[in-house]
């Protein structure tokens, strides 16, 4: 694991604060440099007329002729300077946006960062219920994508776990080397962002998708083949080689001017008429990419650019710069072919590039060249790219909790999980930590009154597993776990729109729970209440039918109820089912602990508050 030199959430901020100051201070002082260069470029421009003026009025004197080039050359000199410092202001707005985001999240501010609302789903095994997406959410703490690509990638790592313990160490070895590169990540999270004016709202990603359709429909283009041809290439040399022929014959007086002019106005029309379709073509497929290549060219040049030591990163790394196929070198030339584009815009330039170098003919071969060579790789190279984007994210998060540690992860044909000091993820300082192990194919009944930290402990076993299983850190002193599938039930709800009552809907999540169970070799099952839409001896009878038959497959389970009669299979089923407990303290006020201990809870708090209530009254 990278080490680093924060170990509180304070140290973090402060770390943070001090970079948004002085990135700041850099940006106030850029900013006064750009006013000097604006008022030299205009006093030195000035000059430079002015200077011409004095030199017309006395017989173009060559002094002051001298003295205006002087000027134009010190104007161009300083505008050089004045686009690098514009640069270098924009570098660090683009620096400051991300470490002003960061430290909003380490005081707990998560209203800049994505949710990733889009990717919930009531039907998945167990995000929807482990909080995964959504407001404050897990996704919400960990995404720093600056693509649409790496944000997917990133919600469809969290929600389908690997299969091995050496995957896991794999991802880990990535992520925390990530961690350790702080620079890096940042850079490459400000050299994503769309925009550079230091605001700290949710920033527009790089559309990936966009960019993959694009030039999937570029490379599904049939654009005047014969253009890549190598006798078409001979006649245009041949056809450049005459026009010239006649410029330099016509200029030693052997044939007429008009000659080499006529065969280059008709050598003109003849490009342009010949390759307007293709241009068109072109033209019209790539004009979405004009938003995200430039953007996306510079997140590649950085991963190039990238010193990476983890096996993980180092072939992603590979693949995209590999010499069977270099990424930046694919959208670069890409690139080009959009500014050519951009410049037939300019109808001189237009007319003299196609008279004097067939501009039109070699964009279009230009073209069919890059089709012909890059086009096979550009869906695996955008992946490439996602999934650094991801891991960029999942170090910046492993950074951000220095309290968090690495899972022990194991390869065993059995469900384990040994938790000491486990707490919800969520919670912070103000978590109360818990010792709890699961062994395999028992069962777990947890009991306690309302509020009392049932459902909390269920997601804190969740939510854990969860980032175990993508080798990210977890918040525990120590955890160990094998690898399974894990299914909950926690958050079941009606649809009207379907006519799904509640009960039904209950019943459908259970069926979803035993197909799953089924399919799996290895299941840990995590249910809150079961079958909470019906009367309580139905609800007992059901809950000890289900878990008796789930009892026969290979199946883990922690199961938080009300119904302290469940709490008798322990009884029933000796070695396979424990009674565990959330107690609380009734006294003048109820206190919680929040601590779980073996046994059934037998303090309630329903009736109590209930006549506190009433009594106010």
């Amino acid at each position: 694991m990278a080490k680093t030199t924060y170990t509180t959430k304070d140290e973090l901020a402060a770390f943070y604060q001090a970079k948004v100051e002085t990135l700041a201070a850099e940006i106030k002082q850029l900013k006064k440099n750009n006013l000097m260069y604006i008022t030299s470029e205009l006093l030195t421009f000035g000059l430079a007329i002015v200077a011409v003026v004095v030199s017309c009025m006395d017989g173009f004197a060559a002094h002051w002729l001298m003295a205006s080039l002087t000027m134009l050359a010190v104007y161009v000199v300083v505008r050089r300077a004045d686009v690098k410092n514009g640069r270098r202001i924009d570098r660090r707005l683009r620096l400051r946006t991300v470490y002003d985001k960061e430290l909003r999240y380490v005081r707990g501010d998560l209203s800049c960062f994505s949710g990733g609302s889009r990717h919930k789903d009531p039907q998945h095994a167990f995000t929807f219920d482990m909080d995964v997406f959504g407001h404050d959410s897990l996704y919400n703490r960990i995404d720093r994508t600056v693509t649409t690509g790496g944000g997917g990638m990133l919600a469809s790592w969290l929600g389908c776990l690997m299969q091995g313990g050496g995957e896991v160490a794999r991802r880990r070895e990535a992520v925390d080397e990530l961690a350790g590169m702080e620079k890096w990540r940042t850079d490459f999270m400000a050299a994503g962002l769309r925009t550079a004016d230091g605001g700290v709202g949710k920033a527009e990603k790089i559309d990936s998708d966009e960019i993959l359709r694009a030039v999937g429909e570029v490379g599904g283009m049939r654009i005047a083949p014969k253009a890549g041809r190598g006798w078409t290439l001979a006649v245009a040399v041949a056809t450049l080689m005459c026009f010239f022929s006649l410029v330099v014959l016509a200029a030693v007086g052997v044939v007429p001017a008009t000659l080499s002019v006529m065969w280059g106005v008709v050598q003109m029309f003849v490009v342009i008429g010949l390759n307007s379709k293709s241009i068109h073509d072109i033209s019209r497929a790539v004009e979405k990419l004009h938003a995200n290549l430039h953007t996306y060219i510079n997140l590649i040049r950085h991963i190039a650019k990238a010193d990476f030591h983890s096996c993980e990163l180092k072939q992603l790394q590979d693949r995209l710069v590999n010499a069977d196929g270099n990424a930046l070198k694919s959208f670069g030339q890409l690139s080009e072919i959009l500014n050519s584009l951009d410049r037939r815009g300019n109808f001189i330039g237009l007319i003299l590039f196609n008279m004097f170098a067939l501009s039109d003919y070699f964009l279009v071969r230009r073209f069919l060249k890059w089709q012909r060579e890059y086009m096979p790789q550009i869906g695996e190279w955008i992946d490439c790219v996602s999934r650094i984007d991801a891991l960029a994210s999942m170090g910046t998060f492993r950074f951000n909790e220095p309290k968090a540690v690495d899972a022990d992860v194991v390869d065993a044909d059995a469900v384990i999980y040994e938790a000491k000091g486990l707490y919800h993820p969520f919670l912070g300082d103000k978590a109360v930590r818990n010792d709890f192990t699961v062994s395999n194919g028992e069962y777990y009944i947890i009991t306690g009154a309302n509020m009392a930290g049932k459902s909390t402990f269920l997601r804190s076993v969740g939510v854990n597993y969860i980032l175990a299983m993508n080798g990210l850190p977890v918040f525990a002193d120590s955890l160990r776990v094998s690898v399974y599938n894990i299914f909950t039930s926690m958050r079941t709800s009606d649809d009207l729109s379907r006519g799904i009552s509640y009960f039904n809907a209950e019943l459908l999540r259970l069926r979803q729970l035993l197909d799953s169970c089924h399919r799996a070799k290895r299941t840990l099952i995590i249910l809150d209440e079961i079958l909470k839409g019906t009367n309580s001896l139905d609800k007992l009878n059901g809950s000890r039918l289900f878990l008796e038959a789930v009892a026969k497959l290979p199946v883990t389970g922690i199961i938080a109820t009300h119904d302290l009669e469940l709490s008798k299979m322990e009884d029933e089923h000796l070695g396979r089912f424990h009674n565990w407990c959330f107690e609380i303290e009734l006294a003048d006020n109820i206190t919680y602990t929040y601590k779980i201990t073996p046994g059934v809870a037998r303090n309630q708090n329903a009736t109590f508050l209930l006549r506190r209530m009433l009594e106010r009254e």
